[in-house]
């Protein structure tokens, strides 16, 4: 059976293309969840994308994971600087998660240089563009083959 990886993305990521280019880039969701596929079956696994620009659906999501994945590669957006709640969905996971920002957020406003996500990230890819998700999908791939 081919290990399931979970892509989840947070608020406003729908827009990519559309909003802020110029930190955001110009790929598109699509262009996102086509990487993600594509990457995840050269590495033997399969990529479930999902966007939500809700916070309980995120987590509901997250608590699915639990039963059907092997890891979760999550950029939260926005909900990395505000929820505890996406937190406690993450800890009560016991596979790897890996935390994508597109943009650096460590070279944005304060407010966006804390993640409450990354306490409990395995690893933390930022600033790399929409690449990070292809990353997070190696590193996830050889967490889940460690074991």
């Amino acid at each position: 059976m081919t290990p399931v990886v979970y892509v989840l993305n947070g608020p406003n990521l729908n827009l990519l293309g559309k909003r802020q280019p110029e930190i955001y880039g110009a790929q598109t969701l699509g262009d996102v969840e086509e990487l993600c596929r594509s990457t995840a079956a050269r590495l033997g696994l399969t990529a479930e994308c999902r966007q939500s620009n809700a916070e309980h659906e995120l987590i509901d999501w997250i608590q699915e994971a639990r039963e059907k994945a092997a890891a979760i590669v999550i950029n939260p957006a926005a909900y990395s600087h505000t929820s505890v709640a996406i937190l406690d969905a993450l800890n009560a996971c016991d596979f790897p998660v890996i935390e994508v920002h597109i943009s650096n957020i460590h070279k944005r406003e304060e407010f966006r240089q804390h993640s409450y996500v990354s306490s409990r990230a395995n690893a933390v890819i930022a600033g790399c563009g929409v690449q990070g998700y292809e990353l997070a999908l190696t590193h996830a791939a050889a967490l889940v083959r460690a074991g």
